[in-house]
């Protein structure tokens, strides 16, 4: 077995994850290559003492790999997902950070979820994509232009509002007065747009979300599309130029900028472990809190 390793370190809390994930794989023989900026970190740390293959670059993830573990928290899998691209490996979040609904396993009983791992008794949820294209072009969106969680057009250098001039499949739907606007995936349903009052969605659900930040009118509430919808924004503002962000990437754009926003081709495969599932953290975490059953 052939597994990428990438991860983020939240200071002194993060050591025995990482310590128990190497004990636990290399104990098992299993090929461990890691990311060069973390690899780093860990022998600055000195966590870790035994020398690693390294990758850089997505195209170094090949169909070679099993699966990539990202360790961290749900921005960490979020930057996971742009080195495996459209390469179709899985990517198995743990959990060292705080609110998780990507990074579901947790550092308790380790070994027992990675074992899991090792026998292949998981399952794969398969998560949505958005890409984005701009006209004019934009080089800060040619290299990476899709996200897993949302699109973002928000105010820059202002604290006036923008107009957002909005197309679904070359309708006319509105002019959003606001502070912004989501577009977002079922997997970005419990980031940004929840936060903005927008639904949850479970992933599997074919659908995207369009959510206004901070409407002025007071009417404009959050929209359920189909998510072979595609979505054609044009902003306009005081102010010569908007942020535009693809999950935690933020890139500044022109007024009167046509961004069209579309479903891409390709999936993410997410590993969900047996009874670590969207549906318990979603119990957990936001409706009911801490689990109450026997």
């Amino acid at each position: 077995m052939k597994v990428a390793i990438y991860g983020q370190y939240y200071q002194n809390s993060t050591e025995p994850i990482i310590k128990d994930i190497f004990v636990f794989f290399n104990k098992s023989n299993v090929e461990l290559v890691i990311e060069s900026n973390f690899l780093d970190m860990l022998y600055e740390k000195s966590i870790v003492t035994k020398e690693y293959n390294t990758f850089s670059y997505h195209t170094e993830l090949d169909d070679s790999f099993d699966m990539l573990i990202s360790i961290g928290g749900d921005g960490t899998i979020l930057r996971a997902a742009t080195l495996v691209r459209d390469s179709g490996i899985p990517i198995l979040g743990i959990n060292a950070g705080r609110l998780g609904f990507l990074a579901t396993v947790q550092k308790e009983n380790i070994d027992e979820f990675l074992q899991i791992v090792i026998d292949k008794k998981y399952t794969l949820s398969k998560r949505t994509l958005l890409s984005l294209s701009c006209i004019p072009k934009n080089e800060s969106l040619q290299d990476i232009n899709f996200a897993m969680n949302e699109i973002t057009v928000s105010r820059k250098d202002t604290t006036s509002m923008i107009t957002i001039d909005t197309y679904l499949n070359d309708e006319f739907l509105n002019s959003y007065w606001a502070d912004g606007l989501i577009v977002s995936t079922p997997t970005g349903s419990t980031g940004y747009s929840l936060s903005c009052g927008g639904p949850i969605l479970t992933p599997d659900v074919k659908s995207l979300v369009i959510t206004p930040i901070a409407p002025h009118n007071l009417n404009a509430r959050p929209l359920v599309i189909p998510d072979e919808t595609e979505i054609r924004l044009k902003v306009s503002g005081r102010e010569e130029h908007y942020l535009v962000s693809l999950d935690s990437r933020i890139t500044s754009v022109k007024n009167e900028s046509i961004l069209t926003i579309r479903k891409t081709p390709f999936q993410i495969n997410m590993v969900e472990i047996p009874n670590e599932t969207f549906f318990k953290t979603l119990r957990t975490k936001l409706l009911w809190g801490e689990d109450k059953r026997n």
